[in-house]
């Protein structure tokens, strides 16, 4: 973890060589392995390769330790979906490196963030809030999370970005080319300029708060009067570029939400399908964080959803597509569903795609909700859809070096592997299939959640965030 003396790099050089340093050391390392394996029996060659895992997992705890920018999240991802980085054996005290990252983000001095707030404002903090606690309750990947309490007595949750920050997440962006080239060379089919803009484009939103405060007070308002889903308000008045004011709500946390009996984390599992899946396809606007910091469990039973700096909007056209891929999966239709994956840009080839085998790639990646069956979701099975996406290790590999994420999906599918990350951390289980006819073909619900949902919806004004 950094000291709060640390600057944070933000030359594009500077934080360029950490990357290639790792990334070259490994690579010796890697080697040198390989080599000496020739001559080692399979037992010593495997506790050599797992030695340079361990080693190369602690590292990148490290490096992304110190990197406050973009690539913090990295760490925040892969603290919980495990995608078989280190060997089975080590993989739970990787895990609680990772969770470092997740929960503990390397935090600036108070002094430093009051700096930042005083900026903003153009006043001293005891002229804008009646109290201010100077103790982080929260460390966001750019930014810290602070209570205090407005003239009115209200709590509200204050959160302020890294001084500095903006410009080394920018860095990062400016280094992103490095990695979509790499990445060009695993998958030939993808198209990393239009990728690389799209992740750019909502990176770069992110770091503006007063449009992550404009997302969630529309959020808030959609839901508003929701029987499950609480969006806390926003006071817009306080809210600036580096800046965002919410009002504080309290809850049971991810990790305490893992240890209630099953019943329960079924029912947070449901609401936490519902609201980001929901809202991607019912409203075309959603987060694109699906994360286990960003939701708590709140003591009248409702879910609280927060922080919507990674946000995005989808045209309709965008959403039928996506249902369409959905229906032709499926109904088993695999003419139709290579139709609608090359009209939508998925296929890089499409005369060279073999419908049945797009449909069996359909049905290994979406199982776990287009199977009408009870499911119970395990890190086990996040893992292996992870590794059937995108691993060379999956039989589906040579296939997908012909695939391409066209933007607009992009982070539509960050959403499912994300949201199917984190139901798989609860082990939540249910018919998710039956959940998800609800937005894929207009079905009535089954479950109780699903009814009162169904009548919020059709008593309220809720509809889209676009037009």
């Amino acid at each position: 973890m950094a000291r709060e003396k640390d600057p944070i790099p933000t030359s594009r050089i500077r934080r360029l060589s950490t990357i290639g340093r790792l990334a070259a050391g490994q690579a010796a390392k890697q080697a040198g392995t390989r080599a000496a394996n020739v001559v080692r029996d399979d037992d010593a060659s495997t506790a050599a390769l797992e030695k340079r895992q361990i080693e190369a997992a602690e590292q990148i705890v490290a490096v992304l330790g110190t990197m406050k920018g973009a690539a913090m999240k990295i760490g925040q991802v892969l603290s919980f979906l495990d995608v078989g980085l280190v060997p089975e054996a080590y993989r739970e005290e990787f895990q609680a490196k990772l969770a470092e990252l997740r929960d503990a983000a390397p935090k600036v001095s108070f002094k430093d963030m009051k700096r930042v707030l005083e900026g903003e404002y153009g006043d001293k903090l005891d002229e804008v809030f009646a109290t201010f606690d100077p103790v982080p309750i929260a460390a966001a990947s750019i930014g810290q999370v602070y209570k205090a309490t407005l003239d009115d007595g209200r709590h509200v949750a204050v959160k302020v970005q890294y001084p500095g920050v903006a410009a080394a997440v920018r860095a990062d962006m400016q280094n992103l080319g490095v990695i979509m080239r790499l990445l060009k060379r695993v998958f030939p089919g993808l198209d990393v300029k239009a990728m690389g803009d799209e992740i750019r484009e909502r990176i770069h939103e992110e770091l503006d708060y007063e449009l992550e405060a404009s997302n969630q007070k529309s959020l808030a308002r959609l839901f508003k009067g929701h029987p499950f889903i609480y969006i806390p308000d926003v006071i817009t008045s306080l809210s600036h570029e580096k800046v965002v004011v919410t009002e504080f709500v309290e809850g049971r946390g991810f990790e305490e939400i893992k240890q209630l009996p099953q019943a329960e984390r079924d029912r947070i599992g449901e609401i936490i399908y519902r609201f980001y899946y929901g809202s991607m396809y019912r409203h075309r606007a959603f987060s694109g964080d699906p994360h286990p910091g960003n939701s708590m469990l709140m003591d009248d039973g409702r879910m609280a959803f927060i922080d919507f700096g990674l946000f995005k909007r989808i045209p309709q056209s965008v959403a039928d597509t996506e249902l369409a891929i959905g229906r032709a999966g499926i109904e088993e239709d695999g003419p139709a569903l290579l139709t609608a994956l090359a009209g939508a840009g998925f296929l890089s080839d499409p005369k060279g795609a073999d419908p049945e085998k797009l449909l069996a790639q359909f049905r290994d990646l979406t199982w776990w909700y287009t199977v009408d069956d009870e499911v119970e979701l395990t890190p086990e099975v996040a893992t292996q859809v992870m590794i059937d996406m995108s691993d060379p290790r999956s039989q589906w590999y040579g296939q997908m070096r012909h695939e391409s994420v066209p933007p607009d999906h992009l982070f539509g599918r960050r959403l499912e592997t994300l949201t199917l990350a984190v139901l798989s951390q609860l082990r939540a289980s249910n018919n998710w299939h039956r959940i998800a006819r609800e937005w894929i073909y207009g079905d009535e619900p089954v479950t109780e959640l699903g009814r009162e949902e169904a009548d919020f919806y059709g008593s309220s004004r809720s509809g889209s965030l676009t037009p």
